[in-house]
């Protein structure tokens, strides 16, 4: 049963050169097949004896005779197509206008059953008939009704478009390969409709893809806003409370800082704003393109899709918005802000500033431990990785890349290439000590010359008193009491390293207009015991414990 349906399909019984149904069909060497008269008048046309299809040459030209069992199997399916369509309903419905109507019908238009590609001409049931009886019309070839019949033909040899040219990219007919098509590749319409169909769901999920991650953009930035208006009301909050205090002298300075941070919040809404509607703006072109790309990728019509998608519109230009974020940085405009007052309220001000400053910045604290991959051979580590100090004997450990071999020093085990972070570091007891950050890449053998400009961001004590600070410069500080914890911040955007005397919630220190391009790693150094004077560890401890 499955081969008696298989050999009753249409497409069976067409001959290649006219695409009709078979007459006298006849089988040539290679085993193509085609109506009789069509391949004699088909060599006779062309001088050459080869094969249509194929295109594989005779050096004889074949005697041609009839195949009976093709022809017996053509006339059974000419019967059954004829009970097949006797036996459908006889029942007329009026034509909508989302249907075919029938191209003979007057008046009233009824629902076309077929189309002829040959008539160029769709048929209700009833002007349907002449094709199923008439000999003459029986061979021509009738599809399901579509309309626009005039673009399913070729113009030039007005036969059905059935094959796409891959090289010219357009579609078909039988004959055009044969005539005006040679040397080109063309496959059947149908491969390339699903090929077509298969290219417009790639490109219909790539847009979803793309929309979904401008809407989650759009959530990030009013996220940022929010996040953004909560910094900028904490700032003002504790501006005023700074300039309050300072009354009338610095009401002036007040002001400029309320400003100064409403301005920037507003130039953040702004931005904010402009960036949603760019966003919206992509989503709205964006949907309107998939909307296409999803009309047109549901089309079961082979050649309207193909037709159709040569004219599809382009995808519209979008941004990568990968990097695009909205988060100004409000941290030091409270002290910038005060440092220009006059220096007869320098004193005060900074009493009033320290602490609101110290407890905001701590919020960004981070579980640091030691790294002992990167430790010295001399050094020795706690368990718990959170204490380092000088030992007596140089251990025999693997010299790796990422060891110190001659600074006594250690790096943490996290390290930081974006947003703020926050530890400290228990000094009291020590004389000597050395603590910062640095890049991941600093130079760990040999004698190192440490310095911003060498990658350390970083702060010394020596002899119990000398603090100094390493920039491209020696540059010597001025405390007014020795820091038992020392506190560290980075904000890793704006290029700014800190140190604090916990205790005394006051700056000892900053780098600021620094330029990171890497990975920041925590940098320590209980540096030489000096006869047991200096053997106190360094301890990384949580922050807000005494």
């Amino acid at each position: 049963m499955a081969a008696a349906n298989y050999l009753r399909s249409e497409d069976q019984f067409l001959c290649s050169i006219c695409l009709d149904v078979f007459t006298d069909p006849v089988s040539i060497p290679c085993g193509h097949n085609f109506c009789k008269n069509c391949i004699n008048e088909h060599w006779n046309t062309s001088g050459r004896c080869q094969c249509p299809m194929c295109k594989e040459a005779f050096t004889i030209r074949p005697d041609l005779r009839v195949n009976t069992f093709i022809s017996e199997m053509v006339v059974q399916f000419r019967q059954s197509a004829q009970q097949k369509t006797s036996s459908s309903s006889s029942e007329q419905q009026v034509s909508k206008p989302e249907e075919v109507p029938c191209d003979v019908c007057t008046g009233t238009k009824l629902n076309a059953l077929k189309s002829c590609l040959v008539c160029l001409a769709s048929y209700c049931e009833t002007h349907l008939e002449p094709h199923l009886t008439a000999s003459r019309l029986k061979r021509h070839q009738l599809i399901d009704p579509v309309e626009n019949l005039e673009d399913r033909m070729c113009t030039k040899h007005d036969k059905p478009l059935e094959l796409f040219c891959k090289t010219d990219q357009t579609c078909i007919c039988m004959l055009c390969p044969v005539l005006d098509h040679k040397t080109h590749e063309f496959v059947p319409l149908k491969e390339e409709y699903e090929g077509k169909k298969a290219e417009l769901g790639k490109t219909e999920a790539e847009i979803q893809q793309m929309i979904q991650k401008r809407r989650l953009k759009i959530q990030e930035i009013k996220h940022s806003v929010d996040l953004s208006e909560e910094d900028a009301d904490r700032e003002i909050a504790e501006g005023v409370q700074v300039f309050t205090a300072l009354k009338e002298s610095v009401e002036r300075g007040q002001a400029n800082l309320i400003n100064t941070i409403k301005e920037k919040q507003k130039t953040t809404e702004k931005q904010a704003e402009a960036f949603i509607k760019e966003l919206e703006q992509e989503i709205s072109e964006l949907t309107k393109r998939r909307t296409e790309v999803e009309q047109l990728s549901r089309s079961e019509d082979h050649l309207h899709l193909l037709q159709s998608v040569q004219s599809l519109k382009a995808a519209p230009s979008t941004k990568d918005w990968t990097e695009v974020s909205v988060r100004p940085s409000y941290e030091g405009t409270v002290v910038k802000a005060v440092a220009q007052l006059e220096e007869t309220l320098s004193k005060e001000m900074k009493k009033l500033v320290a602490k609101p400053e110290l407890k905001r910045i701590q919020q960004y604290a981070v579980n640091v431990t030691l790294d002992p991959d990167t430790a010295n051979p001399q050094l020795i580590l706690s368990d718990d990785g959170k204490q380092v100090r000088l030992g007596k004997v140089q251990k025999n450990l693997p010299n790796n890349r990422k060891r110190f071999s001659d600074c006594v020093c250690v790096l943490g085990k996290q390290s930081f290439s974006s947003g703020r972070f926050y530890f400290e570091v228990k000094v009291k007891g020590k004389t000597d000590w050395e603590l910062g950050v640095a890049r991941e890449s600093i130079n760990r053998k040999g004698v190192i010359t440490v310095g911003s400009q060498n990658g350390y961001w970083t702060i010394w004590l020596r002899n119990g008193y000398k603090y100094t600070a390493l920039t491209d410069r020696v540059v010597l500080l001025s405390l007014k009491s020795r820091p038992q914890k020392v506190g560290m911040f980075v904000d890793y955007e704006e290029g700014l390293v800190s140190f604090y005397d916990v205790d005394a919630a006051a700056l000892i220190y900053s780098f600021t207009g620094c330029c990171f391009t890497e990975k920041l790693l925590p940098y320590f150094s209980p540096y030489y015991n000096d006869g047991g004077k200096n053997s106190t560890p360094l301890i990384i401890s949580p922050v807000g414990v005494n």
